[in-house]
């Protein structure tokens, strides 16, 4: 039996979106069968953006062309109705300049073979390091087992084999230890319960709030010293405090009577008033205010600062004095407040204020007594932490003493391993920067040779010779590189569709594919088509169809498997993603039997996770001894559909439906029967049951029957359906219909119920 043909992408990893270290390993041409979402242009931007891609040796990313057709493509290059990158295409040259390309080309490619065997060379010299310090690090781990067992928590840290070996080749110094004293000094430094704590924040020692401004007027009667007989009428009464607060309140109310006996007031009662109360009575309030808001303030910053010190304490701390006079302090401070508060409402009154400043002073001296404890606690883990050091330092000395024979060695291996390598690499670089100046050499001479008008010029010839005749391509009068649709009646198309202008963008790229984007040397072509027939209409789709074929021919012909009429070897590789089943069939006619060179696959995803089945394969029914690919995507699946369009007997119809149910939902999605079952018909049964209309009625079970029926012959495979057997005349066809549709919508894939239903969203 042949083996599968390797082409120029070797490998590909795929971990973007909901693919974990999908695997893939693909042939010369690949197609990808996939509902939309399951993760396709996934693969294509991996392809694209050259992540996870292993080139065949020698060779990378740079040395092709590596064009991808999908939505980001269409974004890129295409705007409103006709906006077109320029593509250069080769003409045809003269004589003179294409002898010229010709053998510069030849001295490059040998270039690039000499850069390639270096490169090839060096990579095994950087396996061969590879090897060495894979052998280094087995004999560090295996040769010293016991003594990281007798001593675990002095190598943590190095559990992994390459982390243990960097850490043997770190020591300075190897020597040989007593491994008794060494245990008694590990049991000493690594006693597990002992931590370090930060120590109590303290406050200022000095007594403040005794000074505070302010603080001298609490025990002194605030009154006026004006001298005016309303003045002396007022303090005769002892009513300063009662008059400042009524007139406060009420004065602006008064409308000019009194607020107590109606009487209306002299015209100069504001101005006596006024008068009653002095500058300096004026400021001894300001003051009064201001003591109270800073005490408040600082007061409390205190009580915030102290409480934080309880936050982590150290568990051996007595802090039961501490609490009780923080609890003592919080108690004065409130009870300080309220005061102040009545001082400030009646600033007659005279307030004397708790002491604070002497329980400031004593929770100090406490701070004091519980930090020289922590300290104490901290200098010894500080000791023990310079025992964990010495220990450590011990135990890797005695490691690096037993594995000294290896250590020599490796570093003697491993620093002629590098020299060769750098050398080849070096050689390499060389060669590769030759070749760079010989394709600007050869940009230069192929620039009088490129044709800005070519690509539409091919379009406008591919739809003519297909016969299509929706639209054509014409440069924009006066606006370079900009191009018009135009109609078959010769108007300007300002509205395209959506699928018409994917048509265009697609072409565009068909032709990039036959030509070069750009000046440079033209090279081999990697070309990669993500879901190319979006929203087109059939004649656009038939048109991309025989595109791709012809795609697919260039691309076998390298695998010797050429094509009379269509020839050439410039694609080297191929990757078809689609969703569309029709599609899907059109362009992979007659390529089952092209086994080596052609691999299909299928995208799925369950439970959020993209996978991609390994290519099958069957023996090859006309040559026995070959084998031949396995088309997953059947031409029976779509021809369903069409039948299921068509029929309108209700028995004939619940089989068909039964087969799209098996297919799409086990074969394509992944279910198994019974989860498939239980899904719709458990997770899903009120999407499938109308509750009555009034109290009292039965709910219509009609579509939650039609569902189980369709969903039995999938549930037991014998035909075995739970006793239900529905007669033709059981339900009206559209609820057959109506029951099928709903089963979709109920698991999410109306989209794929309206594209083979035809049904424009």
């Amino acid at each position: 039996m042949s083996e599968k043909m390797k082409s120029v992408i070797r490998k590909i990893t795929l971990n973007g979106a909901t693919f974990d270290n999908e695997v893939i390993e693909p042939t010369y041409v690949n197609f990808f069968y996939g509902r939309n979402g399951v993760g396709k242009s996934t693969v294509a931007r991996t392809i694209e953006g050259d992540d996870g891609v292993v080139w065949q040796d020698g060779r990378s990313a740079s040395d092709y062309d590596v064009l991808v057709y999908s939505q980001d493509f269409i974004n890129r290059n295409f705007e409103t109705y006709g906006d077109l990158k320029g593509v250069f295409t080769v003409s045809e040259p003269n004589i003179k300049i294409q002898k010229q390309v010709e053998e510069k080309t030849a001295k490059k490619d040998e270039l690039d073979r000499q850069a390639g065997e270096y490169t090839e060379q060096s990579g095994q010299k950087v396996t061969a390091q590879q090897n060495a310090e894979d052998t280094f690090q087995k004999a560090c781990w295996d040769k010293t087992r016991d003594i990281c067992g007798k001593f675990p928590d002095a190598v943590k840290g190095t559990g992994r084999k390459n982390l243990f070996a960097s850490a043997v080749l770190a020591v300075k110094a190897p020597a040989e230890q007593d491994l008794d004293k060494l245990a008694e000094l590990y049991r000493i430094a690594y006693d597990s319960q002992a931590r370090t704590y930060s120590q109590f924040s303290r406050i200022s020692a000095a007594p403040t709030y005794g000074r505070l401004p302010g603080n001298d007027l609490m025990d002194k009667v605030v009154v006026s010293s004006s001298k005016t007989p309303f003045a002396n009428f007022i303090k005769a009464l002892n009513a300063s405090d009662w008059v400042r607060q009524g007139h406060q309140h009420y004065s602006k109310e008064a409308a000019g009577k009194c607020p107590y006996c109606q009487q209306k007031l002299p015209a100069n009662f504001e101005a006596e008033i006024a008068a009653c109360f002095d500058e300096q009575y004026q400021q001894d309030i300001s003051e009064l205010t201001r003591f109270q808001s800073t005490y408040a303030r600082e007061t409390s910053a205190i009580i915030d600062k102290l409480k934080a010190n309880l936050s982590d304490p150290m568990p051996t701390l007595d802090l039961t004095d501490y609490q009780s006079k923080l609890s003592l302090l919080e108690s004065n401070i409130k009870i300080n407040e309220q005061r102040i508060a009545e001082k400030v409402k009646e600033p007659t009154s005279v307030v004397s204020l708790e002491d604070i400043d002497s329980l400031l002073i004593e929770i100090g001296q406490i701070i004091d007594e519980i930090n020289k404890k922590i300290k104490a606690n901290n200098d010894v883990v500080g000791a023990q932490q310079q025992k964990k050091e010495e220990c450590k330092t011990a135990v890797w000395a005695h490691i690096a003493f037993i594995l000294q024979s290896d250590i020599t060695s490796y570093k003697t291996s491993l620093a002629q391993l590098k020299k060769d390598a750098e050398d080849l690499k070096n050689k390499a670089s060389q060669a590769r920067k030759d070749s760079r100046a010989l394709a600007e050499e050869i940009a230069e001479l192929n620039k009088q040779t490129v044709n800005t008008k070519a690509a539409i010029d091919s379009i406008n010839a591919l739809l003519r010779d297909s016969g299509f005749q929706g639209f054509s391509l014409r440069e924009k009068a006066g606006v370079a590189n900009v191009y018009e649709v135009i109609r078959e009646d010769g108007s300007v198309a300002e509205n395209l569709s959506e699928g018409e202008r994917n048509f265009i963008a697609f072409l565009y790229f068909y032709n990039l594919v036959r030509g070069s984007q750009s000046s440079e040397v033209v090279k081999d072509k990697v070309v990669v088509i993500d879901d190319p027939v979006s929203s087109m209409d059939s004649s656009a789709l038939f048109i991309v169809g025989a595109i791709v074929r012809e795609l697919i021919t260039i691309c076998n012909n390298n695998a010797q498997i050429v094509d009379d009429k269509i020839t050439g070897t410039y694609i080297k590789q191929i990757f078809i993603l689609t969703h569309n089943v029709y599609f899907h069939r059109e362009v992979t006619y007659h390529q089952v039997e092209k086994y080596r060179s052609v691999s299909f696959y299928v995208i799925q995803k369950v439970h959020n996770v993209s996978t991609i089945g390994a290519p099958k394969t069957r023996q090859n029914s006309n040559i026995p001894s070959e084998l031949e690919n396995y088309n997953p995507v059947q031409n029976s699946y779509a021809a369903l559909w069409n039948e299921l369009k068509e029929i309108d007997s209700p028995i004939s119809l619940l089989n068909v439906m039964r087969r799209i149910l098996e297919y799409y939902f086990m074969q394509m999605y992944g279910y198994e029967g019974d989860d498939l079952r239980k899904l719709v018909l458990d997770d899903h049964k009120e999407d499938f049951i109308i509750p009555p209309e009034k109290e009292g009625e039965k709910p219509d079970n009609m579509k939650f029957n039609l569902a189980s029926a369709m969903l039995s012959y999938i549930s037991n495979p014998t035909g075995i359906n739970d006793g239900l057997n529905l007669t033709e005349d059981y339900a009206e066809v559209s609820q057959y219909r109506e029951t099928f549709k709903q089963i979709f919508y109920a698991l999410h894939q109306e989209q794929h119920y309206n594209m083979m239903m035809g049904i424009k969203e």
